[in-house]
């Protein structure tokens, strides 16, 4: 026997199986106060570029387990990018058809991706009665799964599968990461599954934790009133079936403005390339931590990468109109 034999080798059997595993990094560039520490779980560092892998490979492989996903058939579901994305990858490698239901504000790089990952994409273009355009890829949804026998939507807001991915997920990894106790948790919400799944997972292990949603300005999620927002995958234009305000102790709305400050902080101090989701938990972070008891210990959720944003946050014509729209809006 070789020397080179004896060594275990570690092969996934999919780009699926790289899911996961995502590191944990400490910001003391960005955060370097003292009796302070902000820890920051790079979801981006997964495959499809979020942490959406890893709700999309636990609900396609659990519904195949099960036969709730039928080999072979098609499914459907309204992703601003991230989810449809995961989908996509998930959906080539298991041999199922996608279609990805998206509206004007998806980006055209989300887009480009979807179709040469072999996705189906429809886009509305009507805005729903809020405003947003939730309400309407949710009733084309609809309309294809009338029209397809044998689709199955994947339900993203409601499926108990989404958030059980992220507990025994990315909760039950930064469980293990993590000797001693985080003092606070922050994570943008959507959906609210990536949230409620960690911060279950972290209470078992840290019954003190206090669970801080990072919040789009506009969105309805926690009850605000509905307004405009051009970043795609944070916030909602409606309350997700699987929410549960009694399990989060403080929401921060972080405004589109702020969201781009904070991906520029993040790549400018600690040469992380995120996207606006990871941008809006730096910027809600940041404004809340002058505030909290120290010392203190936060662990920050970071959920997508940036190269999706090169249109939007990173570019310096867009976020000149976003001031320009949120100074109209103040002046209203």
């Amino acid at each position: 026997m070789t020397a080179a034999s004896t060594v275990a080798e570690s092969v996934g059997e999919s780009v699926l199986d790289c899911v996961g595993g995502t590191p944990v990094v400490a910001l003391r560039r960005l955060f370097p106060g003292p009796d302070v520490e902000v820890l920051a779980k790079l979801e981006l560092m997964n495959p499809g570029g979020s942490m959406k892998d890893r709700s999309a490979r636990y609900i396609v492989e659990s519904g195949l387990r099960d036969g709730t996903i039928p080999p072979g058939c098609r499914l459907v579901e309204s992703s601003s990018g991230n989810f449809g994305i995961a989908l996509a990858m998930a959906a080539r490698v298991h041999g199922l058809e996608f279609t990805c239901v998206v509206d004007p504000k998806t980006t055209k790089a989300n887009v480009a991706i979807l179709r040469r990952l072999g996705a189906d994409v429809e886009t509305v273009s009507e805005p729903d009665e809020s405003g947003g355009y939730l309400g309407t890829r949710l009733r084309r949804v609809r309309e294809l799964l009338a029209a397809v026998p044998g689709s199955v939507w994947v339900n993203q807001y409601a499926n108990d599968r989404n958030w059980q991915a992220y507990y025994h997920g990315t909760g039950a990894e930064l469980a293990e990461q993590l000797a001693h106790p985080p003092g606070y948790l922050f994570a943008a919400v959507s959906t609210t599954g990536s949230i409620l799944g960690c911060a279950r997972r972290l209470r078992e292990r840290f019954p003190g934790l206090r669970v801080v949603a990072v919040d789009a300005a506009g969105s309805v999620v926690f009850g605000g009133a509905p307004g405009h927002r051009e970043l795609p995958g944070i916030g909602s234009s409606r309350v997700p079936e699987l929410c549960r305000p009694d399990e989060v102790d403080e929401v921060v709305h972080v405004d589109d403005v702020d969201a781009a400050l904070g991906c520029r902080e993040l790549l400018a101090t600690e040469g992380i390339f995120a996207g606006g989701s990871s941008g809006s938990v730096v910027a809600a972070v940041a404004r809340t931590l002058p505030r909290l008891p120290k010392p203190c210990r936060v662990v920050a959720i970071l959920p997508d990468r940036g190269d999706r944003y090169l249109d939007l946050v990173y570019d310096d014509d867009w976020l000149a109109a976003a001031r320009a729209r949120r100074t109209e809006h103040r002046g209203d």
